[in-house]
């Protein structure tokens, strides 16, 4: 393949790289700004889920000449045409935008985009075509060119542009900078940067500036460091702090980062650390080097000087990573802070730091870093030597330890306070700050605590030795095997009997004759001596082995669950009359092989759960649980009971929209809008949740919801309880004949509010209405409306206290269900991350809690998801390892919290995906041997929290945009492995999403593969079909040892957590992704209708035949109904959120008031009050 020449552009190219709000496919935005930074332009990276007002004010702050945007989470056309407008709207029309999206992006759209004036959506048939590099080579020259270029002009980017600067008079630009219009600052800086002849006749003359100043300075804060200490993070948190501090004070922000010598671009990356920064009252400005070996650009000055002239209270300068020898900040500030971390060496290496001679103040960052304590002992002392302070008291000097990554930080909070006295101190600044600071240094909030650390390979350690011992003991049953049948020919009997003794004496005395009487009795000695190496418990499961046989053999095994009995047919009949065992067990003589089997392997429902979790699977109720989640909560209610009609167990799968995902409320703010009810159901109130899971009894033991989603999780599983509360809280209404009296309740409720009483709306566009009982028809087919009574209000506002108490805790003890909230995998793998990482474990540990004390036993607090690291681009060793690491990093966090494993184990869950890879036939068995394994030996759990729970669904990324009638055969295939391998719970993807949300049709096929599995397949009726196979068990160990491998790797990085700070997690899954695409791109990966076996026409894209998108009419009603709901409980709202805070403030239980909030509160109300008590997540690179 010919490779695409590089284009150099003539100019300096400023480009913004970003994917859409609520959007968290961050690779390809990674890949391509990378490219476009090899190509040569600077490019501002803001990462993923980001507003078109933060795109385009950042674009505007930075006078970039194009944004490059990916868009794959739907609601692309109003966003797109959103940012378009914005840039209009702000004087920035000269600023292009690029877009992509994969296949989400139709043609037809493209086009419509193309024609309202985005520059250019590129197609993957233009991806195809064109090659990575000829995309972006497209995208740098139509950004370097301007877009209306009067004839006969030099053809000049817009950033060199100074035209209606020109038109402007020295006063002009004056009163421009004192009004902070964006758009004069942000060009005298591109032109003090591009064009400085033309920059010195714009820019006012010093004595313009000093009449204007009226004498007055701007104080400046200059911040250095070396490379990697967090000084982006640490200017973000000092801006946090600063809005709070002062109402009416504006920042202006510089931030240099340096240029790539060999190809001139660079990354200005400061931004994508930064949530504080998108304010009226804050400015910023990435420049990059544009010189070698340098920390600042050249033109700095420049740019301060006219962030001097805007008249901006504040001014920090941050400079790029430096030297030891480098203090060129100095010559820029008033007040310098030099940054560092504690992992600086000896002692020696402080000495050579020229920073240390200068800097008025010092912070260690990162002081949550082994040896933290020491480093600021060493960096104080030799501060004081430095300045020859020998008499000063250590703690007066102004160093401080600091972690900027964790919120509200002690350290950072003193760091503040000091800097700002400091600057009042030293220049003549109003900055008189009021900060309120405590005496506490900087302590990290550990998730594990530290000497817990190794708990991943104490796992993999602990696992061996199991396996050691487990070889010794086969050894030992082995020679005793011998030494028995030896003792059975030397008697000539068919058999002896066995007790827990050994060898029964009155049996074998029976045996023993004159001639043989002496070799017995040696046989016999040995026996009893190779027996004392034999374990009791081993010997126990030998003698019993005839037991667990003839129990299989019998018409009917019965087994108790909770203290229930269970009765199971142990074989089904064949057409041809023959009895399939449903297990069938190994025909192993030998006591080693048969110790063996039963130690590693053993028959389901039997340590270590190889084979299954259960005995028997259950019996009329088949894993199927079926995904469904579009538009409003009324058309996915629709479509769960179309999935479910008649089958006996309700098992409800459900898929959120990308608004609700971010725990955002719906809005008509165009980059919201469009995503309302898109790729997922819109729930945003406890009222959605109501209609969502109307006519399915919550509380019933055979309906299962399980709920996607991560950040938000808490709220809406307060939202779920509450729902499932309040429909049992309609039965008793309906029991006691309390209709009429309830109806008249909800109506006075609402006159006195003055709004409208929620209602569902049918199909035919009809509000069902609870109390007419007129209204057959209008519900879906097999919903009977359960759960519509109490829309707009909750059980406790109808019933008597006493009551709804009863019936809250008789219901959240019942419901059967899973809540994803797995935030470990969201930062490694998928982005949905709304809350900082501490605090969102905090939430999950909240719920866990919470679950224990309400004694919730069947409701998984969280389902630890391995799928959405598969689909991100794993292997399915790497998947597995993850996921397990990231479920024993639950365990020791909630030990930490003092939690008993076997109170919070069974609530735990977790979710694979199954591709086609030989690993994923055994990546059931696997995890359940692993963990039930660790759970035993290391953690001394019970049997119940050993057992490992899982959900599979099919691979979406073996779903093809090519020949899509062969990814139902994929995807046959991996049920065929979920099913064989005993998974709990089973989603089968339809073929057609790959182009588009499933239709009835596509989902009905989906659905039908299971069926025909469990209900045709013939050796489907076993139920443990892949035991004995040896492929199957050197597979199984094979991955389990990859497994422990991984753990001893992730231990190396401090566990998971200390992995996640260096993206280990995030770099491996990219690296295994891009073997795959290379393989799959040039075809030594073979994928039929993809990359060979292709149709006549070449297996071009398949293009949808129809597009599922939320209608206009389902928007408005959601945006409606909550504008009713906001309005309905306004006085109740603020007081609940304030009590809210004040929990999280006090470390008190957060789910306990979310449950309470819940009621009458917005998603994005709840989400909003949390951030300002537990911050925002905070993106990485």
């Amino acid at each position: 393949m010919q490779q695409t020449k590089i284009y150099k552009p003539k100019h300096n190219v400023r480009i913004v790289t970003v994917a859409s709000l609520f959007d968290g496919h961050d690779l390809a935005i990674n890949i391509m700004r990378r490219i476009i930074q090899s190509t040569g332009v600077e490019v501002i990276h803001l990462s993923h889920d980001r507003s078109v007002d933060e795109v385009v004010n950042c674009a505007i702050q930075e006078d970039a000449n194009a944004i490059a945007m990916t868009s794959y989470q739907g609601g692309h056309n109003e966003y797109f045409k959103y940012m378009y407008d914005l840039l209009q709207e702000k004087g920035a029309s000269h600023i292009k935008i690029f877009g992509g999206g994969g296949g989400v992006i139709l043609e037809e759209e493209i086009k419509e985009l193309m024609d309202y004036g985005i520059t250019r959506i590129y197609s993957p048939d233009d991806g195809r075509e064109m090659g990575l590099q000829g995309m972006i080579n497209d995208l740098v020259k139509a950004s370097e060119t301007p877009l209306d270029l009067p004839k006969g002009e030099k053809a000049l980017p817009a950033n060199y542009d100074a035209s209606q600067l020109k038109k402007m008079s020295s006063n002009q630009v004056l009163n421009s900078l004192k009004k902070k219009e964006v758009t004069t600052i942000s060009r005298l800086i591109s032109l003090a940067e591009n064009n400085q002849k033309d920059y010195k006749k714009v820019f006012p003359s010093r004595e313009d500036l000093d009449g204007a100043s009226n004498g007055a300075s701007v104080p400046i804060l200059g911040i250095t460091g070396t490379g990697g200490s967090g000084k982006s993070s640490l200017v973000d948190e000092l801006v946090r702090r600063f809005l709070v501090d002062f109402d009416d004070k504006t920042l202006g922000i510089i931030s240099v980062d340096p240029s790539k010598r060999k190809t001139g671009g660079a990354l200005l990356g400061d931004r994508i650390r930064m949530n504080a920064i998108n304010s009226p009252r804050v400015y910023m400005r990435s420049l990059a080097t544009r010189q070698s070996n340098l920390a600042l650009s050249k033109y700095v000055q420049d740019a301060v000087e006219v962030l001097k002239a805007a008249q901006f209270d504040m001014i920090i300068l941050e400079t790029s990573g430096i030297g030891q020898s480098d203090t060129e900040i100095l010559d820029h500030c008033d007040v310098s802070l030099y940054v560092m971390t504690p992992e600086f060496g000896s002692a020696t290496q402080l000495e050579k730091i020229d920073m240390l001679d200068f800097a008025d103040l010092v912070a260690i960052n990162k002081f949550d870093k082994r040896g933290a304590k020491d480093a600021l002992r060493d960096v104080k002392k030799q501060y004081q030597r430095n300045h020859n302070l020998w008499d000063a008291d250590l703690d007066s000097l102004p160093v401080y330890g600091t972690i900027a990554s964790q919120f509200n930080d002690p350290g950072m909070n003193i760091l503040y306070k000091k800097i700002m006295d400091c600057m009042e101190e030293k220049t003549s600044s109003q900055l008189t700050s009021n900060f309120e600071i405590s005496d506490e240094m900087s302590e990290k909030i550990y998730i594990i605590p530290p000497k817990r650390t190794r708990y991943l390979s104490e796992i993999a350690e602990n696992n061996r030795a199991y396996d050691d011992d487990v070889e010794n003991q086969v050894k030992v049953a082995q020679r005793l095997f011998g030494i028995y049948t030896t003792l059975v020919s030397t008697a000539e009997a068919s058999s002896l009997k066995l007790d827990s003794n050994g060898i029964d004496e009155d049996d074998l005395q029976s045996y023993i004759t004159k001639e043989n009487k002496e070799f017995i009795k040696l046989l016999k000695s040995e026996f009893d001596k190779v027996k004392m190496d034999l374990n009791p418990y081993h010997w126990e499961k030998i003698l019993n082995w005839d037991k667990v046989q003839q129990r299989y053999n019998d018409e009917v095994y019965s087994f108790k669950v909770r203290d229930k009995e269970i009765k199971i047919e142990t074989h089904t009949e064949s057409l041809s009359h023959l009895k399939i065992p449903k297990v069938a067990l190994p025909k192993y003589q030998a006591w080693g092989d048969l110790l063996k089997w039963m130690l590693q392997e053993n028959v389901p429902g039997q340590f270590p759960y190889t084979a299954g979790l259960y005995p028997f699977k259950r019996t009329g109720e088949d894993p199927t649980r079926m995904f469904a989640g579009e538009g409003g909560p009324e058309r996915t209610n629709r479509r769960f009971h179309y999935v479910s009609l008649g089958l006996p167990a309700k098992r409800l799968s459900t898929a959120f929209d990308s608004v609700t995902l971010y725990g955002s409320d719906p809005d008509y703010r165009p980059d919201i809008y469009g995503k309302i009810g898109n790729a997922g159901v819109s729930i945003c109130c406890l009222d959605d949740a109501k209609k969502l899971y109307s006519g399915f009894d919550l509380a019933d033991p055979m309906t299962s919801v399980s709920m996607t989603i991560n950040g938000p999780a808490p709220m809406l599983l307060g939202f779920f309880m509450n729902a499932a509360i309040d429909q049992q809280c309609e039965k008793y209404i309906k029991e006691n004949g309390l209709e009429k009296e309830v109806e008249a309740k909800i109506e006075t409720i609402y006159k006195d509010k003055k709004t409208s009483i929620p209602r569902y709306i049918c199909k035919n566009g009809k509000a069902f209405l609870p109390f007419d009982k007129k209204q057959n028809g209008l519900l879906p087919e097999g919903n009977d409306g359960l759960g519509l009574m109490l829309l707009g209000v909750t059980g406790d506002m109808v019933l008597p206290k006493d009551v709804y108490e009863k019936i809250k805790q008789d219901t959240i003890s019942v419901v059967r269900g899973t809540v994803q909230a797995d935030i470990l995998k969201e930062d490694q793998a998928q982005n949905t991350c709304i809350f900082s990482t501490e605090f969102a474990l905090r939430l999950m540990g909240d719920v866990q809690e919470s679950f224990i004390r309400n004694k919730v036993r069947n409701f998984y607090s969280v389902s630890i998801s391995g799928y959405h690291i598969a689909e991100a681009g794993a292997n399915p060793i790497t998947q597995l390892a993850l996921t397990l690491s990231n479920g024993f990093t639950y365990v020791e966090y909630y030990l930490s919290r003092g939690m008993d494993i076997n109170k919070f184990g069974p609530n735990l869950s977790f979710f694979f995906s199954n591709g086609i890879d030989p690993e994923y036939a055994v990546i059931g068995r696997v995890a359940r041997r692993i963990w039930a394994k660790a759970m035993k030996e290391k953690y001394k759990a019970n049997p119940r929290a050993q057992m490992l729970k899982y959900h599979i669904q099919t691979s979406g990324r073996s779903l093809h945009v090519q020949e899509i009638d062969f990814n139902d055969i994929r995807t046959t295939l991996q049920a065929l492995y979920a099913i064989y391998d005993n998974c709990n719970s089973l989603h089968t993807n339809a073929y057609d999403e790959a182009i588009t949300t499933p239709t009835e049709e596509s989902v009905r096929r989906a659905m039908a593969i299971q069926l025909i599995i469990n209900k045709e397949l013939g050796l489907a009726k076993n139920e443990n079909p892949i035991q004995g196979s040896f492929i199957i068990e050197e597979l199984t160990d094979l991955v389990e040892e990859a497994v422990l491998l991984e753990f001893d790797r992730l231990t190396e990085r401090g566990g998971v957590l200390g992995a996640m700070e260096t993206m280990y997690q995030r770099s491996k899954i990219q690296e295994e992704s891009l073997y795959y695409e290379t393989l799959k791109h040039n075809g030594k990966f073979p994928i039929i209708g993809v990359n060979t076996f292709l149709s006549s026409k070449g297996s071009p894209t398949v293009k949808p035949r129809e597009v599922i998108r939320a209608t206009e009419d389902e928007k408005e009603y959601q945006i409606n109904n909550l504008k009713n709901l906001h309005k309905t409980y306004q006085d109740r709202a603020e007081d609940l959120l304030d009590n809210l805070k004040k929990t999280a403030i006090k470390n008190d239980n957060m789910f306990d008031s979310l449950m309470e909030v819940t009621k009458y509160c917005s998603l994005g109300q709840i989400t909003d009050a949390l951030f300002e008590v537990g911050g925002q997540y905070r993106r990485n690179m």
